[in-house]
């Protein structure tokens, strides 16, 4: 998924497409996915170039990297009340991610690649698990 400028995006029609999910569900989400670029390809240009940082080329992450971004963006952003923030923005499993990610599509708010598909985002992982209390303890412990 790739964001392109945010200039002239309708917002309002692709929040009302989506469903139940209020705009600052979407606004999470692209600055998640923002999130999860710079860490993934950060984290690859420095491994791929001995620790020397490169400009990528390169702005896309598959869905699956994004739920697992978004779920650390979500634990370092609200912290134990991650899971609460999410579910009062109606996101209670990976597909609604996917679900917001292709309402963002389908408005011109992302892009994706013909190898993109919605269910790349089924079942990634178990909020209940990935957002115990023992998981946001130890993810916020790292810190």
């Amino acid at each position: 998924m790739t964001p392109p400028p945010p200039e002239s995006i309708d917002w309002k029609r692709i929040v009302e497409n989506a469903g139940s999910y209020p705009l600052e569900a979407f606004q999470f989400v692209r600055e998640g996915l923002a999130h999860t670029v710079e860490r993934a390809l950060t984290q690859s240009n420095l491994q791929a170039h001995g620790g020397e940082l490169l400009q990528p080329d390169n702005h896309h992450v598959t869905g699956q990297q994004l739920c697992l971004g978004l779920r650390d963006y979500a634990i370092e952003r609200y912290g134990m009340l991650a899971p609460a923030v999410l579910q009062h923005w109606h996101i209670h499993r990976t597909e609604d991610f996917g679900r917001i990610v292709y309402a963002m599509i389908e408005g011109d708010a992302l892009s994706k690649t013909p190898e993109d598909s919605i269910e790349d985002f089924a079942g990634v992982y178990d909020f209940d698990e990935a957002f115990s209390n023992a998981q946001l303890a130890q993810r916020l412990g790292a810190r």
